[in-house]
């Protein structure tokens, strides 16, 4: 059977420029810099490009990467943040040009990339409808007869005639979605975006793409939903650092996936990770385990130290915390200071906060993510970085802890009673 996509060898180099400057000057100092390079244009047609101190680095977020898509293959596209992931579908869907390799794609392609991707704000739900299915080579009765199903699906019937750009996010996903999954393009290509939605929506959306495979239809699929991948693909791909590390099964991806992207041990340096985004004035520096190993029943304790990056040491209003998560992503625990009605002002990085959690999940791998918020800002945000083993072990004096079903194992009892009858 021929592909649908044939990716040889494909590449994608970025090159960020920096300029080296102060990271805060006075109101003086940019005035004596503007007059300076305003002197210099006057002097010299080139002196103002040569005058400021730019240094270039090359970014790979592509690197030979080769696969092919049969028809109606489902494929989850998984990976860390920053692993290649989002950039491979903006060159499958010909929003980006790719620096090396070549790319054949068969058939009609409608991509779900991010919030509002291929509508325009001041058109109508109505218009913008017509106009994606005009993009994708259909004619006015092809969409026509497909325009109720659509809006059906969507929920937005109320709003059809109001121009997106007053949209809620919710709702510009769920008409974006609809719009690429009902008027029948040969591959569909989503990315993130769904967990914009709810997860009633959510799963109406797998059903859909479930729906359409089942069709003959491709489906390309990025998520951190390790669920929705199981639910809805049949093979996944593995990315990281901009290469393939991984084809094949899906659930050989995902436990491969746990096994090599993940920080473990006692004591873990935070502050050196790579961050995508939010505002990073204040993040985290590291996680120190005060029990480590943990075993079955035993409690989890740890201790979070942060760190101010700029001139402002004093935070208020401050909101962090972690949630734990198992294989499937699936969060199993989540803690905040917020929910215990604790208001937390940093005033010194030298402070730590310790974290005492009562432990009744069964011996497995799981995956801390922490979130810092100063005001309702994101500060810091680090998805699934830290892997925590809960080692076997015997509160219960029960000896095959293989034998439970699900992620915890509450505390109970079971006592008989006698029939008073």
């Amino acid at each position: 059977m021929s592909s649908v996509i044939d990716v040889e060898n494909l590449s994608k180099k970025y090159v960020i420029r920096h300029q080296a400057k102060a990271p805060y000057n006075t109101l003086r100092d940019e005035m004596a810099t503007s007059v300076s390079r305003w002197g210099k244009k006057i002097l010299s047609p080139f002196a103002g490009r040569q005058g400021m101190n730019h240094t270039r680095e090359e970014f790979w977020a592509l690197k030979d990467v080769s696969f092919d898509v049969k028809p109606g293959d489902r494929v989850g596209i998984i990976g860390r943040n920053g692993a290649g992931k989002s950039t491979l579908l903006k060159i499958l869907s010909r929003i980006t040009e790719p620096t090396k390799g070549r790319v054949r794609i068969k058939g009609r392609v409608a991509s779900l990339l991010e919030v509002g991707t291929g509508f325009h704000p001041e058109l109508s739900g109505r218009e913008n409808i017509y106009l994606n299915g005009a993009i994708l080579g259909m004619t006015k009765a092809e969409i026509k007869s497909k325009f109720d199903e659509i809006v059906d699906f969507a929920e937005v019937e109320k709003f059809l005639d109001t121009p997106v750009k007053h949209y809620s996010s919710g709702m510009y996903v769920r008409l974006a979605f609809a719009v690429a999954a009902h008027l029948e393009p040969e591959i569909l290509i989503v990315d993130e975006v769904l967990a914009v939605g709810d997860s009633v929506f959510q799963k109406k959306c797998i059903d859909k793409m479930l729906e359409v495979g089942k069709k003959g239809r491709t489906v390309l699929f990025v998520s951190h939903n390790f669920s929705a991948v199981k639910a809805l693909c049949e093979k996944a791909i593995l990315f990281k650092e901009g290469r393939i590390f991984f084809s094949g099964d899906v659930q050989e991806a995902i436990s491969r996936f746990a096994e090599e992207s993940h920080l473990s041990g006692r004591e873990i340096d935070l502050s050196n990770l790579r961050r995508k985004g939010y505002a990073r004035e204040l993040i985290f520096e590291k996680i120190v385990f005060l029990n480590y190993p943990i075993f079955f029943g035993d409690p989890i304790r740890f201790k979070l130290k942060l760190k101010s990056t700029g001139n402002k040491h004093h935070f208020s209003d401050v909101d962090f915390g972690i949630a734990i998560n198992d294989r499937n992503n699936n969060t199993i625990i989540h803690c905040s200071n917020r929910f215990l009605n604790i208001n937390i002002e940093h005033v010194s990085d030298t402070y730590e906060y310790l974290f005492d959690i009562k432990n009744i999940m069964k011996p497995d791998a799981y995956y801390l993510t922490l979130f810092l918020r100063n005001k309702d800002v994101i500060q810091d945000w680090l998805s699934n970085v830290v892997k925590i083993e809960i080692e076997d072990g015997n509160p219960y004096k029960f000896s095959d802890t293989k034998q439970i079903q699900g992620a915890i194992l509450p505390l109970f009892d079971i006592a008989s009673v006698p029939d008073t009858k």
